[in-house]
């Protein structure tokens, strides 16, 4: 993963309705869950919903599909994992300042 698509996704996630909405996502599996479930249970107005599932969509959290007469929204688990891997991928493995540099 770019960093630049890392700082996209964070973005995205870095609103608390956002993130609410998507957790809710991640809850729901791989079914999802269509807008109008989502926006009972955020309680949030439509044009709110619809502007926060853009923004997760655009950085690629999001996956949207028609399903008859219905809009189903879902997490796209692959593209979360792949998030979470680009902050954890080196985790612990320790940090070489510059000054340890010189003094070798």
């Amino acid at each position: 993963m770019r960093e630049q698509h890392a700082a996209d996704g964070l973005a995205a996630l870095g609103n608390r309705t956002r993130l609410r909405l998507y957790r809710l996502l991640v809850r729901a599996g791989d079914d999802g869950l269509n807008v109008g479930d989502l926006q009972r249970l955020l309680e949030v107005p439509a044009s709110t919903l619809a502007h926060h599932l853009a923004m997760l969509a655009r950085a690629g959290l999001v996956a949207q599909e028609r399903r008859g007469r219905e809009v189903v929204s879902r997490a796209d688990y692959p593209a979360m994992r792949a998030l979470v891997g680009y902050l954890t991928e080196q985790c612990c493995s320790g940090v070489r300042l510059q000054e340890d540099d010189e003094a070798a």
